[in-house]
């Protein structure tokens, strides 16, 4: 897949990749559930039907995480999958090109109008397929019907998606955080298709884990705030193997920690994986994470917790 980052690369792709027929979407994918899906398959078959090409616009980060950023008032939701793990999905998916736009103040200015000549205008479009529900531009004031009218202008074909619905309800990234958020991974993997997982680089900590006698990988975090948050069995991957362990997602209160820290344990292990990247796959929440007293309480309730995994997980 190729990434086109940003408007200042449009001019090199257009003359690296002249004359392409793009079937293109447009939206923030976080997630790439089932009804993301539904919308890639119908690019997908378009481009094949007229021996062409898929591109998917995206912006980064989120405009809600922008405006959080920008308010101490607003709370971004927690995000399913990083920016990087949405790279990987549209590219496991087969998506030919990628279009990378950063969401700044510049972009929350701009109009619709704008926003369809200075960006849709300039790839060349065949066709745009976008979601039922799709806003765009400052206040959200773009819609459907404004990207119809444009179409019919210009010769280009716009289409929406009906919604895609599981057991009556929406597929949507709201509720694939509410099903995380209420530790319900059952039918999270169902809406997404797959199921949730989180993936790292091991980082080196407070090595505090060794002097209880549980050693963790502890994986470096982004900035967006995970939909997790607690005790977990989990499946982790790296280098093509597996292995079984618990993770805790919080702040370690116990040891004074103040930032979030993903640390898993695995089990049976004892090698060094730093800088290794580790995929943890969470299959059940075992309990919140709480303060003990002190350390020996804390290594008590962690090897009822390592019991409790390793019965969940056969």
């Amino acid at each position: 897949m190729y990434l086109i980052r940003g408007l200042h690369n449009l001019d090199f792709f257009k003359k690296s990749h002249p004359n392409l027929i793009l079937h293109g979407t447009i939206g923030n994918f976080d997630g790439l559930h089932k009804g993301h899906q539904a919308i890639l398959s119908k690019i997908k078959n378009k481009a094949e039907k007229t021996n062409g090409y898929s591109i998917v616009f995206f912006t980064e980060p989120h405009a809600s995480e922008y405006f959080a950023a920008n308010n101490i008032e607003n709370e971004a939701p927690p995000r399913i999958c990083p920016w990087r793990k949405k790279f990987e999905l549209l590219r496991d998916f087969d998506i030919d090109f990628a279009f990378f736009l950063k969401f700044n103040n510049s972009l929350r200015k701009m109009t619709p109008e704008i926003f369809i000549s200075d960006v849709l205008d300039s790839v060349g479009l065949a066709s745009l397929t976008v979601g039922d529900d799709f806003r765009f531009g400052a206040n959200r004031a773009g819609d459907f019907d404004l990207l119809t009218k444009w179409g019919l202008k210009k010769g280009i074909e716009v289409m929406n998606t009906e919604t895609f619905n599981y057991e009556d309800q929406r597929v949507s990234s709201t509720r694939i955080r509410k099903a995380l958020l209420n530790d319900d991974f059952q039918l999270a993997e169902i809406l997404l298709g797959r199921p949730y997982t989180f993936s790292g680089k091991v980082v080196h900590g407070q090595h505090l884990g060794r002097t209880i006698g549980v050693p963790t990988a502890n994986i470096w975090l982004p900035k967006q705030k995970l939909p997790i948050s607690g005790v977990y069995a989990v499946r982790t991957t790296f280098d093509g193997k597996s292995f079984d362990g618990i993770a805790n997602m919080g702040i370690r209160p116990t040891v004074g920690g103040s930032n979030p820290v993903l640390e898993v344990h695995l089990f049976n292990f004892d090698q060094e994986i730093y800088s290794k990247r580790l995929t943890v796959q969470f299959v059940n929440k075992i309990r919140e994470e709480k303060k003990f007293e002190n350390l020996d309480m804390l290594k008590s309730q962690i090897q009822k917790d390592i019991t409790t995994a390793k019965n969940l997980l056969k």
